[in-house]
């Protein structure tokens, strides 16, 4: 395991125990980093306005889109390190 990959999963393990709760922004930003980190490009289908919740984080995950995954490893350990 590399060590990009240890500490992206040591911030994942530091996101469950903030201090305070992030902001709405803050947190769809945390998920779409952490799916573009874990998964990659989002593939899925747009959920419809209905689903506001849904739409929000496929919205979220779709403008990190073309970001590399390390890249996204790096700005989620960056932003929890920030939060912390």
């Amino acid at each position: 395991m590399s060590d990009r990959q240890i500490k992206f999963e040591a911030a994942v393990a530091d996101s469950k125990n903030l201090s305070e709760r992030p902001d709405n922004a803050t947190l769809l930003k945390l998920y779409a980093l952490y799916k573009q980190a874990s998964v990659g490009d989002n593939t899925d289908k747009k959920p419809g306005f209905s689903d506001m919740v849904a739409r929000a984080k496929w919205d979220a995950w779709n403008g990190v889109k073309g970001t590399s995954q390390d890249d996204a490893i790096q700005q989620y350990v960056d932003l929890i390190k920030s939060l912390s």
